[in-house]
């Protein structure tokens, strides 16, 4: 009988991590334990993930709101500040808005609207239609959203996000003032000062702004990189992708990650003879179908890899195969006819049509994905995930 497994992905449990962790040790152990526990082996072009949250815990990248209110404070001058396109999240943004409103005297938020940039709703688009509002030219003041919608709460959570960061800023004695436009120039009719919150949309929104005449325009990514009175900090990424870790601080991306990757696989090479691709990941690149919710808060998906999960899969559709070339084939003559042709395609198929439907994204973005989708975000307890099978297709012995 022929092989009747492909892929497979599994959550390792491991220690809990704490600050200083030697987490590649802990990780390779824990795989090989599990390996033995249950009864599968390590194999060549498997895959190990890690989540991000437990590497910058093991390198205790953390920063107080303090910290990030410090670092506001000292690059804004403490003057009126505008955070634009904030998401709405609680673990995500809340904490921060909490640091700038500490910063200053005055916070003006700009929503984008109907939603954030990750899915996030504040209306519908049959709200919208109702309403006769353009969400691509009108710009809407908090009471005329509120005329017009009234109370809008989460469709998950329940969360009044507009009254709740609202009561954030106000809560740290800053004024607020809240408008909706889907232009981020707009929040310069309130102040020139203006901190781009958004993640994947940030360079264009930083160009309008400072095409516009912004007086001072950064980004999360501008925010902590550098350590601020011995706080954590990230050089590249800044705040982005940072969590809350209580009400006072927030947990960063981690950093440095590339030799994290490179010594698990080193240690999994001298432990077991295999080559072992390894890659730190952090949200995936999916999108609810009822909430309509992207999970893709953090700047990217994996921030460090090693070199064998570089590039795209190079895969042939094989409905296409089935239902074209070989339509007139079935049973075991169908199969024996596809497996040769897989073993013949070429080794880039680019856009050749029996190629054409295939995923054409980056192989870490998908590996990421489903790690993250394995691991989850709650109380699994599995923060380390074993694919294997993932290279292989119906040629594969």
């Amino acid at each position: 009988m022929g092989r009747c497994i492909g892929t497979v992905a599994r959550g390792i449990r491991i220690p809990i991590v704490r600050r200083g962790a030697d987490l590649e040790t802990m990780v390779v152990d824990s795989l090989l334990q599990a390996a033995a526990s249950a009864g599968f082996e390590i194999r060549d072009r498997d895959i190990v993930g890690i989540t991000e949250s437990v590497v910058a815990r093991a390198q205790g990248n953390y920063a107080s709101v303090d910290a990030i209110a410090t670092d506001l404070r000292d690059k804004f001058g403490g003057e009126a500040l505008g955070a634009v396109f904030p998401i709405l999240s609680r673990n995500r943004f809340a904490i921060l808005l909490k640091a700038m409103a500490r910063s200053t005297r005055h916070v003006v938020i700009q929503f984008g609207f109907p939603a954030d940039e990750v899915g996030n709703a504040l209306v519908t688009d049959d709200q919208l239609e109702a309403k006769g509002v353009n969400p691509w030219s009108d710009t809407l003041s908090e009471s005329r959203f509120r005329e017009l919608f009234g109370t809008c709460c989460h469709p998950f959570t329940g969360v009044d996000y507009v009254a709740y960061y609202r009561a954030l800023v106000e809560g740290e004695g800053a004024d607020c003032t809240i408008l909706f436009s889907n232009d981020p120039r707009s929040i310069l009719q309130h102040v020139p000062r203006v901190l781009a919150c958004d993640v994947h949309g940030r360079e264009r929104t930083q160009r309008l702004l400072a095409e516009a005449g912004a007086e001072k325009v950064l980004g999360l990514e501008d925010i902590l990189v550098k350590p601020v009175n011995g706080s954590g900090y990230h050089p590249q990424y800044g705040l982005l992708g940072s969590n809350k870790a209580d009400e006072e601080n927030v947990k960063l991306f981690p950093r440095d990650c590339q030799p994290i990757v490179d010594r698990i696989q080193q240690l999994l090479r001298e432990k077991t003879g295999k080559t072992v691709e390894v890659l730190v990941y952090g949200d995936g690149a999916f999108k609810d179908p009822v909430g309509r919710i992207w999970e893709l808060a953090d700047p990217v998906v994996s921030p460090a890899y090693t070199a064998g999960l570089e590039g795209r899969p190079n895969e042939l559709k094989l409905k296409y195969l089935a239902d074209n070339q070989f339509a007139r084939l079935s049973g075991a003559e169908l199969q024996d006819a596809i497996v040769a042709r897989i073993k013949t395609k070429q080794a880039d198929m680019g856009d050749a049509m029996e190629a054409q439907g295939t995923t054409p994204r980056r192989l870490t973005d998908l590996v990421g994905s489903l790690c993250d989708l394995t691991s989850g975000s709650g109380d699994k307890g599995t923060p380390v995930v074993h694919i294997q099978g993932y290279f292989d297709n119906l040629a594969s012995e």
